[in-house]
């Protein structure tokens, strides 16, 4: 039986059915380097542990740096994620206007969105990892992991008080 996640505006009501639509999900910063690449990739290994296929991941930056940080290559390599393919790049417009949930990882969600959009954006107000050392980027990469983990008890509807 395939899993899905009901398309629409606002996490905090979606709830995973077997008949929903795809839900989109963007983790956006400034240089697509650092926190935003290990968002996406925990992400992605969230969405495949609990088998939310109907749920899509995109990334970017607004001013792409050419290669993500080599601290937090290492950081992604040590958790078991792959750095290997992760290239930063910018997000579109088109690509955010498609999102029904957005979540930038310390820069404002202004000027980021559209104007016209109506999804559901967070602010994580994570720390740039650019030049930390490893300690550090290990503490950001414990926090977006929680905050990833969090986002999908959401989407599933399954919170635990």
């Amino acid at each position: 039986m395939r899993r899905g996640v009901k398309g629409v505006t606002d996490a905090r009501d979606v709830a995973v059915d077997a008949d929903a639509s795809t839900l989109r999900l963007a983790f956006v910063c400034v240089q697509n380097a650092g926190r935003s690449q290990l968002a996406t990739a925990l992400a992605e290994r969230e969405r495949d542990r609990r088998g939310l296929e109907a749920v899509e991941i995109v990334t970017g930056g607004t001013d792409p740096a050419d290669a993500v940080h080599p601290v937090v290559a290492d950081a992604m390599a040590e958790a078991g994620l792959d750095p290997v393919d992760r290239e930063p790049r910018a997000i579109t417009p088109d690509e955010l206007a498609a999102c029904d949930v957005v979540c930038t990882m310390g820069c404002s969600i202004d000027g980021i969105c559209p104007a016209t959009w109506r999804g559901d954006a967070r602010d994580w107000d994570l720390p740039d990892p650019h030049g930390a050392d490893i300690e550090t980027v290990r503490e950001i990469r414990a926090t977006i992991a929680d905050r990833v983990r969090n986002l999908f008890d959401e989407l599933e509807g399954s919170h635990d008080e």
